[in-house]
């Protein structure tokens, strides 16, 4: 089942244009890596793809899908991770896009809070503070966070970057699992290497935009 279909975007800014005639689709239970250069409009693509920018020319299509279904985890330098706030409190943050900012959670909601919590092993983490947690702490936790606002697709903008190698191994084997419970990722790496262990399809951007299966990306 196809969630995502792009067809011929042209992205850019104003006049400049960074990519142009990409065209791919990302189905159900997917792991989508895209790689490229510096410049090559990965961040460009994640916006649109999240509708904070339009495409300059081109077509984006949600299949039974809208830009809000898709959970986001941004890079850690856009992060603010000193807030004093418990794991809790932050993961059930997630829900506020569907609850349409009521100042409460249910008990559906902490129940939903509990189980992504206990799918990203941080729920015995519920009542410390996030600022106190170590870089991969965080960045499972806000994973959990992003699972609670959509379950779908999650959109990974360099996960496990600036984790240590023990903290980013354990960040693809949680994800790994997520993608084998039927979540679809789509994920921007510089680790193409580690990456491409795990995706089913990759999308290369620059001069010669690459889209197929991971098999076939050279």
């Amino acid at each position: 089942m196809i969630l995502l279909t792009c067809e011929n975007l042209t992205l850019g800014y104003g006049s400049r244009v960074v990519v142009r005639d990409l065209s791919f689709t990302v189905g159900a239970g997917d792991w989508l890596c895209i790689v490229g250069e510096n410049g090559a409009g990965k961040s460009t693509l994640i916006k649109t793809l999240l509708g904070l920018q339009k495409p300059l020319g081109g077509k984006i299509s949600f299949h039974g899908l809208t830009a809000g279904d898709i959970g986001y985890l941004p890079q850690q330098s856009q992060i603010q991770t000193d807030f004093p706030a418990s794991v809790e409190e932050v993961v059930l943050s997630g829900l506020t896009a569907r609850k349409k900012f009521l100042p409460f959670h249910s008990a559906a909601d902490k129940k939903i809070s509990l189980r992504n919590m206990e799918r990203l092993n941080v729920a015995s983490l519920a009542k410390r503070c996030f600022r106190e947690l170590s870089g991969g702490q965080q960045r499972r936790v806000l994973l959990a966070r992003a699972l609670c606002a959509a379950e779908k697709i999650l959109l990974l903008d360099e996960p496990t970057a600036a984790l240590d190698p023990d903290a980013a191994a354990e960040m693809y084997n949680v994800l790994a699992a997520l993608n084998r419970d039927g979540t679809t990722i789509i994920m921007v790496s510089h680790d193409v290497t580690e990456a491409l262990r795990h995706a089913t399809h990759v999308l290369r951007l620059g001069d010669k935009i690459f889209f197929g299966a991971r098999e076939n990306y050279a």
